[in-house]
């Protein structure tokens, strides 16, 4: 076994031990959590199709992420660019409910909202590459502006009638849903659109110049210039993907899960995708397993107050150590010495 595997191996190792401590310091049991959790995530066809409700816009978001941070940009804008694709999305189905076919408004509604996470994700990239402000704050900044819009659209323009409501904007009429799975919140369009999304970051990035060329930004900005590769267009591009996959998924979020526009639209998907994304340590292959993994988390969470009276925020504890130790794992695996097989 080798010397990598062998830390990253020991890194999950604590990590599973540092997370049964912290169950037993919460005053339960780690076995009574674990059967909670996988009730909550698993014990009804409802609770499963509300899994997979969570894991398409999650699974988009996170491949997403894999573009900017293959360029080296941690893009912690993401969540303002799934409420700008919300935002969008809901604005067209306002718009156009009422005068076109139901079909049509859906597809205007997504791509409606593929534009504005690329607008939004696009203005990060310009803040970043133009006015030379760190991805991080303009991201951060940006997802503030965002969510005051949305609070705005749902106090003001569009509050419902006769009353501004923090359960968000009216439903919009069934026809203009996603189709679901039966009488449960899971999709098979969303589902589909998610998987589509993932064969497509995995081809891009293993199998087109264009990928490789990605990941040459991001390893050396200035040795990849030199080289002539336009580096400034190949950040902006990767701005631009990661807010159409993100803006899909917030056009999700209004079509096949809330039917409406709500002040936490994004369900924070875009910073948990963060930590998928970094748990696989930027690997597309491995992102579909640890999204499911982590989906079941949150779902599987809600059940801890109801049977256990513990907080749901302990799946937030789980996750973190999780990532945590995953890349403390990966960074003492870094600086172990390379060897290399002698000559005889």
């Amino acid at each position: 076994m080798s010397q990598s595997l062998v830390v990253r191996t020991g890194s999950l190792i604590v990590s599973v031990l540092f997370i049964v401590v912290a169950i037993l310091l919460a005053g339960a049991s780690p076995l009574e959590v674990a059967t909670a959790m996988w009730n909550g995530a698993f014990g009804t066809p409802n609770q499963f199709a509300r899994l997979l409700a969570t894991l398409a816009p999650l699974l988009l978001c996170a491949c997403g992420l894999v573009f900017t941070f293959a360029t080296g940009l941690y893009n912690l804008g993401i969540e303002g660019q799934i409420i700008a694709g919300a935002i969008a999305t809901t604005f067209i189905l306002r718009l156009t409910q009422e005068i076109l076919p139901a079909p049509l408004v859906i597809l205007l509604g997504l791509g409606a909202g593929i534009a504005g996470g690329l607008i939004w994700g696009l203005l990060i990239g310009f803040l970043n590459v133009y006015a030379r402000v760190n991805e991080i704050f303009a991201g951060l900044g940006l997802n503030f502006v965002a969510q005051g819009l949305a609070l705005y659209l749902i106090f003001g323009p569009w509050k419902r009638p006769g009353v501004a409501s923090m359960s968000g904007t009216e439903l919009f009429n069934r026809n203009l849903w996603l189709p679901n799975f039966g009488n449960t919140e899971a999709s098979p369009i969303a589902l589909l659109l998610a998987v589509v999304g993932l064969v497509v970051t995995l081809s891009v990035m293993r199998g087109t110049y264009f990928g490789l060329q990605l990941q040459a930004v991001g390893r050396n900005l200035r040795a990849s210039y030199i080289q002539g590769i336009p580096a400034i267009e190949y950040l902006m591009s990767s701005f631009a993907l990661c807010g159409i996959f993100a803006g899909l998924a917030g056009a999700l979020q209004v079509l096949a899960v809330f039917h409406r526009l709500i002040p936490n639209i994004s369900s924070n998907l875009g910073f948990l995708a963060l930590l998928v994304v970094m748990l696989v340590n930027f690997n597309p292959l491995g992102l579909l397993p640890v999204a499911f993994f982590f989906s079941a988390l949150n779902i599987g969470s809600l059940q801890l107050p109801l049977s256990l009276q513990l907080e749901s925020s302990l799946a937030g504890v789980i996750q973190g150590t999780l990532v945590l130790f995953a890349l403390l794992g990966q960074s003492l695996s870094d600086r172990l010495p390379k060897t290399t097989p002698g000559r005889i």
